[in-house]
């Protein structure tokens, strides 16, 4: 631990801080940088090959467009028109015309190299061509035949042959043109699956293809027509779906397009680590950045530190001489670059001690002053007791004389002063109530001696609270405040009430009441607006509020919330009515005990 205090320098705090700051910005930049670069190469290799695999797909069907129209002519040949029709009628064809049919298929799959073999059947399913007798339903399924029916004279592509999977089926309902279009037949056309090799077409159209690119179409039923992968990794590859698939435990990005002639699925795939080549660069050379601006950052970090705490250090051990030998200015002149905040503080620091020096010098003066005008303050103090004495003296001598009225002023001016200046039960700030309206009866038995007839007073108080805690002289102001701004501004007598009553548990309200001239709704906000600033612009003419602000103060810091809905003074007033001022103390849980 002392080590570490011994570490935990502001040079060493600003170093940490800075670096650590920068170490983790260039960190989250680096990465940042990095997977959007990643994505940026991953989106262009994707749109490389789905452009790629739309081209394929153009021209698959362009393949399949030749087959369909070739197909076409071969349905609509005079010579094959004629015999359908003619085994339409029920006549059977002759040997030497079945064979003639061999120049029609030869002279039409002259021009495509992918037709290997091509079946000429008649409605009822008998082969015309080639001469054998295999039927159609021997050669397919019934549910093919049905399925180019349905289509109505549009070539239907099958995928793989069920009976040479080394070839691809397709099938056309040939219709009879001068029979309104009715079924006379069935044209089969067997494909060579190096027919679809669309890879080696887009090398021989001269298109550039990565090693790593590999193409696989498939049937409507998945089963794979050709493909750069093998059987079983053509099969895994269908199996999945997404833009990513794994064969071989790499992964690969898919691309797939449907023909809208045959509904076969063309898939191109891409390795990801071919799209993402460039990433390992990018790492490399983010790494390198985080290093030089790191050794930087770190660089220029320790020369500001360097730059902040020098200055502070000669600062400080200034100050450590000044607590030993005297305050002493720092002489020591501030580097040319040292900031703006460094050289204020240092000029601040010359200015406080001067100031310092100056005020040393004032103390030290007033002390020999103060020592030499001591005695004489002494002897110029008055006894609270040589003044009670006095007034005691006073009073004896009024009794003596038989003046009864001023004896019983003097008694009260006793007890008011003794209860001003002196502690009761031992306690400067708390009384109980008792003591509290007796100290305010002799308030007002001393203004009824001023006031004669123009003063009434009542105090109404409930037994049981009179031995309830109460702060000192917290009433006494606002019986004389109804005096001097209720009693004294009417024409003619007035009177002075103050009860002591319970209205909710565990809570008492003191009222003190007036019916003086009392105020209108502007004039009491006017005076709770003055009493609630606290007194803030001392006046010393009637009514600045100054005892009743002293009051609402004392009230607020002892009881917070004396009734639950807030605490001080609650003043109603109405113009020639009277004034009543209320506030509530709480009485202490488990009793009231005598103080």
């Amino acid at each position: 631990m002392a080590k570490w205090s011994e570490m935990n320098t502001l040079r060493n705090q600003i170093f940490a801080a800075f670096t650590l700051t920068m170490i983790v910005v260039l960190t989250f930049a680096g990465i940042y940088i990095y997977g959007q670069v990643s994505n940026l190469l991953r989106n262009s290799a994707e749109k490389h090959i789905q452009q790629t695999a739309v081209q394929a797909n153009g021209r698959l069907d362009a393949m399949l467009d030749q087959i369909d129209s070739l197909t076409t002519q071969v349905a609509t040949n005079d010579y094959v028109q004629k015999l359908l029709l003619q085994e339409a009628d029920g006549v059977r064809s002759a040997f030497a015309q079945r064979q003639s049919l061999l120049q029609i298929a030869s002279t039409y799959m002259a021009y495509s190299t992918g037709i290997r073999s091509m079946e000429l059947y008649t409605r009822d399913y008998r082969r015309l061509f080639p001469l054998d007798q295999t039927s159609l339903n021997a050669r397919v399924s019934q549910e093919m035949i049905w399925q180019t029916d349905r289509v109505k004279g549009r070539l239907v592509w099958f995928g793989l042959d069920p009976t040479q999977p080394d070839t691809v089926l397709a099938l056309r309902r040939i219709s009879l043109i001068d029979r309104g279009y009715a079924a006379g037949g069935y044209l089969a056309v067997r494909l060579s699956r190096d027919y679809f090799e669309m890879n080696a077409q887009t090398v021989a159209e001269g298109e550039a293809r990565g090693d790593d690119e590999y193409m696989l179409l498939a049937d409507g039923q998945g089963a794979p027509i050709t493909s750069d992968l093998t059987a079983d990794e053509a099969k895994e590859v269908l199996a999945q779906t997404g833009s990513t698939v794994s064969v071989g435990g790499e992964e690969l990005l898919s691309v797939r397009q449907q023909s809208r002639t045959t509904g076969w699925t063309l898939v191109l795939l891409t390795p990801v680590r071919a799209s993402t080549e460039g990433i390992s660069v990018l790492r490399t050379a983010i790494l390198v950045s985080i290093g030089i601006g790191a050794v930087a950052f770190l660089l220029l970090t320790l020369l500001l530190s360097t730059l902040i705490t020098r200055p502070m250090l000669k600062l400080m051990r200034t100050m450590r001489g000044a607590r030993l030998g005297g305050l002493k200015q720092n002489l020591s002149p501030s580097p040319p670059i040292a900031s703006l905040e460094i050289r204020e503080l240092n000029n601040t620091y010359n200015q406080m001690v001067t100031h310092m020096n100056e005020l040393i010098q004032v103390v030290y003066e007033k002390e020999i002053t103060q020592s030499r005008t001591e005695l004489k303050a002494l002897q110029a103090q008055i006894n609270p007791h040589f003044l009670f004495n006095t007034l005691e003296a006073f009073y004896w001598s009024l009794e003596d004389k038989g003046d009864e009225e001023l004896a019983a002023i003097v008694v009260a001016m006793s007890g008011l002063f003794r209860y001003v200046i002196g502690g009761a039960g031992g306690d400067d700030e708390w009384v109980t109530v008792r003591d509290e309206l007796e100290h305010a009866q002799r308030y007002l038995q001393i203004m009824k001696m001023r006031l004669i007839d123009r003063l009434d007073w009542r105090i109404a108080a409930d037994e049981g609270l009179m031995h309830v805690p109460i702060p000192k002289l917290i009433i006494q102001p606002l019986v004389e405040n109804a005096i001097l701004h209720g009693v004294e501004s009417r024409i003619g007598p007035g009177s002075v009430t103050i009860q002591v009553s319970s209205g909710k548990p565990g809570v008492a309200t003191i009222a003190v009441i007036d019916d003086g001239l009392g105020m209108d709704e502007e004039t009491l906000a006017k005076l709770m607006q003055k009493i609630e600033g606290g007194g803030r612009q001392p006046s010393s003419k009637k009514g600045a509020g100054v005892a009743m602000s002293n009051v609402q103060r004392r009230l607020k810091l002892y009881y917070p919330d004396a009734a639950g809905t807030g605490s001080g003074l609650r003043i109603e007033s109405k113009a020639g009515v009277g004034t009543i001022v209320r506030f509530d103390i709480t009485i202490p849980t488990g009793g009231v005990e005598p103080l």
